[in-house]
This record gives structure tokens, sequence and C-alpha cells, in this order.
């Protein structure tokens, strides 16, 4: 077993890959974390000492020693009212006295081979019991005859703990749920000097890398957007001060939640850092009858003593065995392409035909039909919900063009925005309150369409029946799944009005079950999340969909901040990257064709362009390029990243992905800014065998060089003749 229970001591020991998390129960009945970190032996000698002192205006809980208070203990599970002033992790209203006083003391543990499935919410997993081991730990507040249980799950090969919260009213009273987190933690002094990461942009430029100090109070990421959104991610870390890429001990915390969240550090008056993760609990409020049950989302904890870099290739090690669809996650992604940027709604069957037919002789797999070819959607104020093929551009239907398609040796793909719906629609004249709205409020509209309220079953099912009909009569092997708004007049009309404030939660649970309805009916078809790009990339869709439209932005250049930004957590192998036209659609940027396929090609590629209307030397350009991944496209799915130049401290970017045996690697260099009569510049890389040699082929130039010399002395880039220069080697071991 990867966890242990010294009873003498009150003590759980929870052995994750190269690292270990020690919880204590004092003797109060307290769960308190005495240390998360660097592997120690099982025993854990002298760990237990917990050190009390009294500190002034943090009062003593009642009959209990001087120095026993809430306040100053590290609580692996923090609630409200009982001399704790921090951040609690639950809130619970009490309608009968119209307290949120809890008093949660242990009762009993469990300790389980494997990891249960979380009720209704997509999470990690194990294929064998012998991959993890669960601790359960129930706490009981004795007066509400609420039960709480605190799951933690261990992974034997990853340095990574999930936690989540299953609360329970075993009582008879009705109580009301305002707050409830899925992971606390409080650290002790030492880390007051750590820095605070988080993912933060906007659309078109998603999760830029942000880095601060902690200071004394709360700092916090969240979404009320009812979405994980562009603007925040739900992930942050903390970092040692001095810790790099490659150096230093990051401790990360990401939500496998796809709606609302809360990540936050408080950083109390004696340097302890509350770090906390989970459903924000701005506008939330979740009623729970006797013997009614709220499971919250799962938070992933990863801890790394090899800096940013240990912690991604945890993170992307863990997610691609315990996350990613299994049908899927090993499975060669299709060379795409994506008629949108090369037509927008403007298309026809015979254009269509031509961009699949100059694919099929370029070498691409996949043809997809992205937005416009339903309804009357000629722009983006109509037809959204009825999914009824528009005749006038398709006059043979889907299958036609699917059928035509398929002829040329390509798969046929489709767009669709099953959440959505247009005012200008059949679907809504005949069901103006299946969106999400409050009556008698104006109903705001994004994109001249509102959101369905996917709370509620009979919306769920009216969408799933149109969209599954077409996905059954259509050989289809691919969805982009789109979502282009974000949440306003937030309220349900199937909900009473003391239920309002589950709406958002709710309609998350519903996206959830009809995601799990799609992928289970049609295994076969690649499902790709999109949310106006990178809106909502998170880890609860990776759980339904193995790759994401990392961000409409399609410009090389603004894709080296948003892949690497994402790359801190996911891996490359779910950042959906297209090689798309230039002057750029979305920054007007020139860059040469070369340079967006290298920065495209660390993902699932594809191109978002008119492959039919490329000249000569851009097609033979994509035939290269598209053999090319054919030969590495194992590599990019299976192989450890290695970030060598960070693009927001430099005007330089390079990264590498070597194979887990170290028999090859590739690794990219992209020069942003040229500069004038500039230095000799070197990559010494990583990740490398020192004791092997390898082939380093550069273009079409090989040279033989030592894993040592390119570990310590390194890769001479060639010079930049012009701005946005690429240059990309293929190592292979010899």
């Amino acid at each position: 077993m990867a966890i242990h229970f010294i009873e003498a001591q009150s003590l759980f020991i929870l052995q994750a890959g190269a690292s270990t998390y020690a919880i204590k129960v004092t003797e109060h009945g307290f769960p308190i974390n005495l240390y998360w970190g660097p592997a120690l032996a099982a025993s854990a000698l002298g760990l237990d000492n917990v050190r009390l002192r009294d500190r002034a205006f943090s009062p003593t809980l009642a009959g209990a020693n001087q120095g026993v208070s809430l306040d100053t203990l590290p609580l692996e599970f923090p609630t409200f009212g009982n001399s704790d002033f921090r951040e609690p992790a639950l809130d619970v209203y009490q309608p009968q006295t119209g307290s949120r006083i809890l008093s949660l003391r242990y009762d009993s543990h469990r300790i389980e081979a494997g990891k249960p499935a979380l009720a209704g919410l997509p999470s990690t997993f194990v294929e064998t019991p012998a991959d993890a081991d669960t601790l359960t730990l129930v706490l009981i507040d004795a007066l509400l005859g609420l039960r709480v249980e605190l799951l933690y799950t261990v992974f034997a090969n990853h340095p990574v703990i999930t936690r989540s919260v299953r609360i329970v009213n075993a009582g008879t009273a009705p109580l009301e749920v305002r707050r409830a987190l899925s992971a606390s933690i409080d650290f002790d002094s030492s880390f007051a000097n750590h820095r605070f990461i988080q993912l933060s942009g906007a659309w078109a430029r998603e999760r830029d890398t942000h880095i601060s100090a902690l200071r004394p109070g709360v700092q916090s990421v969240e979404s009320r957007r009812g979405t994980s959104s562009h603007q925040q991610s739900p992930f942050i870390a903390l970092a040692e001060l001095g810790a790099n890429e490659e150096h230093g001990s990051v401790y990360g915390f990401n939500l496998v939640y796809s709606g609302n969240f809360l990540a936050q550090v408080e950083l109390d008056p004696f340097s302890t850092a509350r770090t906390q993760i989970g459903i924000n609990p701005f506008d939330f409020a979740w009623q729970l009858g006797a013997g009614d049950t709220f499971q919250t989302p799962e938070a992933v904890l990863v801890f790394s003593p090899e800096g940013l870099g240990g912690m991604s290739r945890a993170l992307h090690r863990f997610y691609r065995s315990h996350l990613l669809p299994v049908a899927w996650r090993d499975k060669p992604r299709p060379i795409l392409v994506n008629n949108w940027e090369a037509t927008y709604f403007d298309f026809n069957a015979t254009k269509l035909e031509a961009i699949a037919t100059a694919g099929a002789e370029l070498g691409v797999e996949l043809f997809v039909l992205d937005d416009g070819w339903f309804g009357k959607r000629d722009d983006d104020r109509t037809s959204l919900g009825d999914w009824v093929v528009d005749r006038k551009k398709l006059p043979g239907g889907l299958n036609d063009l699917a059928r035509r398609i398929k002829a040329k040796g390509v798969e046929f793909g489709l767009w669709f925005e099953p959440e959505m719906v247009s005012v200008d629609s059949d679907l809504y004249r005949a069901h103006p309150d299946w969106c999400i709205h409050v009556p008698q409020r104006p109903r705001t509209e994004g994109r001249q369409q509102l959101i369905l309220d996917f709370s509620r079953a009979e919306v769920r099912e009216e969408i799933y029946q149109r969209i599954a009909q077409i996905l059954r009569d259509t050989p289809i092997t691919y969805v982009k799944w789109d979502m282009n708004r974000h949440m306003t007049e937030t309220g349900s009309a199937a909900l009473p009005a003391g239920r309002q404030q589950e709406t958002a939660h709710r309609y998350v649970l519903g996206l959830y079950e009809i995601m799990e309805r799609f992928t289970r009916e049609f295994p076969h078809i690649l499902f790709e999340g999109c949310s106006g790009g990178g809106g909502r990339f998170d880890p609860g869709i990776l759980a339904y969909m193995p790759q994401i439209w990392t961000s409409d932005n399609s410009d090389a250049i603004t894709r080296l901040r948003i892949q690497y930004g994402t790359s801190l957590v996911y891996p490359f192998s779910t950042m959906a990257a297209h090689v798309s036209a230039v002057p750029n659609h979305q920054v007007g940027r020139n860059t040469p064709f070369r340079t967006r396929g290298d920065i495209a090609f660390t993902g699932a590629f594809g191109y978002e362009l008119d492959l039919a209307a490329l000249p000569a030397d851009e097609k033979a350009e994509v035939k290269r390029q598209t053999a090319f991944y054919k030969q590495i496209r194992p590599l990019l799915l299976t192989g450890d990243l290695y970030r060598l130049k960070n693009p927001f401290e430099s005007q330089e970017a390079a990264w590498m992905i070597v194979a887990a045996d170290a028999s090859q690697a590739l690794v990219t260099h992209v020069s942003v800014l040229s500069e004038p009569n500039a230095p000799h510049r070197y990559l010494k890389l990583r990740g490398l065998d020192p004791k092997k040699n390898y082939r380093v082929r550069l273009d079409e130039i090989e040279t033989v060089m030592a894993g040592d010399v390119l570990l310590h002395s390194g890769l001479h880039v060639p010079g930049a003749s012009a701005d946005f220069i690429s240059h990309q080697w293929h190592l292979i071991a010899v």
C-alpha cells in the first residue's frame, strides 16, 4: 500500500511517487497537515511533533490546552466560526437556526486499493486497483448530523495526490452548502517567500504566465463566467524563491472542473500560506435535504523538486495515463484541414471538395467543415439549435459531401455548438424558456446567441437527439465542440427560487452528462473541445475530449506564448495547433510558412487555410510537413517536454520533446525579432542520455554528436537573417 497509518500517533503517511504527504489527527479530532514534499521513509520518525503556541487574539478551543487555536493549526479542511479567522473550505448555512458554525471532528477512516469514481463528475481514473490507493477521512458534526468525507488518492508512479470532498446530510434538518472547496492545505512559514504562479489572459491571448511574490492577505484567481474561461485558468502553483525550469520545489494545484472556480493563497500574520481550490463560492449555494449528498470536483495536487519543468512533465505523464479518454490517449491524432479561415460562412460543396482534394494530395488525413453548414447560417446571427443542413450550400446534404470527401481518402469532421441557441431559430421560437435566463430581465446576448439550460434533462435530450441523428447518419470521425459565450442572467426556469444559485453548477453537471453520452455512443469519433478557442481548456473537458483548440488566435508568434503557458499544465498532444494563412487574420502578421509549421508541429497538427489556393512552393512545404509529422507523431504523443527558452523573457523561444527512453528528440527554436551583428547562440539540451550518441538532422544536414556534448555544450543555433525564423532538429540515438 502507498498509504500507511501509524495508529499510535494517529498519523497517515501518503507516498505518491517520489513525494510524501503526511496528515495527523490531533487529540481534539482535527486533521492537520504535517508535511508535503520529497519522499520520506514510511515511519516518518519525529514528524508528528506539533508545535503549539499561544497567539494574542487567536482564541483557544473550549476545554483545550493553551495554544490549541484553530487559527494557528495547519488544518486539512477548515470551517467557519470556531476560532479560525482564515478562509474556510466549507461553509454550511443552517436555516433552522440561521447559524453557519460547524465543528467537524474525526470519526473514522478507511484505506482502499484503487480509486472511486465521482458521482456526476469527470475525474482521474485507474485501470487496475494496483495503480493507486485511496484514503477516506470521515469527519462528523454531531450536532447537525453532517458527514464530510475527505478523499485522498495516491498514485504509486506519480508525485500526484488527488483530493475531493463528499458532503452528506445524515441529519433530519435541511442544510444549505454555500462554500465547498475541493482541497485546502496550510503550508508553514518557510513558504512565505514562495512565488504565486497563475495563467491569465483573454480571448486570443490565453494563459499568459504571471509570477508574483506572496503578500499578506489573499491572492486569488477565479472565474464567475459559468466556464473556466479565457481570462483565468483553474490552476495555480507555489514555487520557491529562485525556482526555474529545472531546479527548485514547485507545488501545483489544478481543478478537474469546467465551470466557476476559485484558486487562492492566503498568507496569514504568521506566514502560513493557506492554499485552496474548488468551485467558486460566488453566486453558489446548494440545498442539501436530509439524506442528500454533494460531491465536489476533484483537485489534482502535484509536487516537483525539479522546478517548473519537473512539475509540467509530472502532470503531462499523469494526465496522459489517468485522465485522457482511454480510446484516444495513445492513438495518433489525424492531420486535419479546417475550412473556417479559408471560407468563413461563404462556401458551397464544390469549394469544400476542392480544399479536401488538395489536402488529400498533400498528405492531410481529415477535412473539417466548420460553422455555417446549417439553417440560414450566412452569419453568426441565426440558426444555432436547429441543426438542419442548409441545402442551398450543400444541395446533396452532409452525406453527399462526406462521401465525396471520403472518396479522396480523407476523413470527414463537423463543427457543432451544442450548448447554444440563436434567438432567430425555430428551437428558440418553440421554447423561449429553454435558455439560461431570469424572468423579466433582458436576455443579454453574446455573439447574437443565448445559452441553452443544460441543467434541464429535456433540453439536453432534445439537443442530444438532434445532433446524434446527424452523427448516426453521416460518416463523421471528428467533431469540433464549440462554445462561444459566457453566462449572464444566470437562472433556470426549472428551479424554484431557493435553488437558483445551483444553476451554474447544475449546468456543468448537465454538460458532463451529455458529453458522456456522446463519447459513449460514438467512441469512433474524435471530439475536440473549443470555447472561442481556449476558453475552456481544463481537465474536465479533457476527460471526454483528448484535445482542445488552444486559441482562436492562429498567429504562430502569438502562439509561442499561448502554447508555453498552456504547457505548464497540459501535454502538447492535447493542444490543437494549426498553420494558418498570412497576413494572419487575428494580428495581421506575416510569418514564414516553415515557421508556422514548426510552431504547430508539437501540438495536434493541422491547417486553417485554403490548401487549394497555395502556390507550388508552399504546397511542397505542406507535403514535407505532413510527411515529417507522420514520422514523429508517436514521439509527440508520448514524449517528455523540456522548455529551453521562455518567450515571455526574451526574443527567443525553444523547446524539445524527448522520448521516454531518450532514443530520439525533436528540438525547436524560434527567433522572434532578428538582431544585427548578433552573438552566437547555443541551446543546451535536456533529457537526453549522456552516454548515447545522436544523429542530429537540421534540414538536409546531418551530424553525429555525443549526448553529453548536447547537454553541456549544446547545439549551435544558426543566425536569423529576418524576423520570425525557426529551426528544428530531429535527434535519433545511434
